[in-house]
């Protein structure tokens, strides 16, 4: 018999939008185990939604990143800021980013000002100043 962990079981439809309002079904047997239909799931860390737009999960990753930026990094000095930048930001950015392929720019700009939000904390930079320099200097 093949494990399940009841908390942890999720299922969702995918489908476009047309087609998942015509889908009632709110519930399925999985192995006579009754699991409720999600809207959004989440798999290794990756958040999915119904429709794998990755809105939720680019949601998720600003709003972590910018309670880490807010919360933790400006406690520190400038090596200690550019470290944990490094770990929770960059880190969060490039995990599993290839299933972001094909995203909307929408989403993709997000992302960007997250990372350039870093980056002006990390340097000291002012928001005047453009982004670009920023960057170079960093790398």
């Amino acid at each position: 018999m093949t494990g399940i962990s009841i908390p942890k079981t999720q299922a969702m439809w995918l489908g476009s939008g047309q087609q998942l309002d015509k889908i009632d079904i709110r519930e399925v047997s999985v192995m006579s185990i009754r699991v409720s239909v999600e809207h959004t799931v989440r798999d290794f860390g990756v958040i999915f939604d119904s429709r794998l737009t990755m809105a939720d999960h680019v949601a998720a990753v600003c709003r972590s990143g910018y309670y880490q930026l807010r919360t933790v990094v400006r406690f520190l000095s400038a090596d200690g800021a550019k470290a944990v930048a490094h770990a929770f930001i960059s880190c969060r950015l490039d995990y599993r980013n290839s299933l972001l392929t094909g995203v909307t720019d929408c989403l993709l700009r997000r992302l960007q000002s997250l990372q350039n939000a870093a980056a002006r904390l990390v340097t000291g930079a002012p928001r005047c100043e453009h982004i670009t320099t920023v960057l170079r200097q960093l790398h």
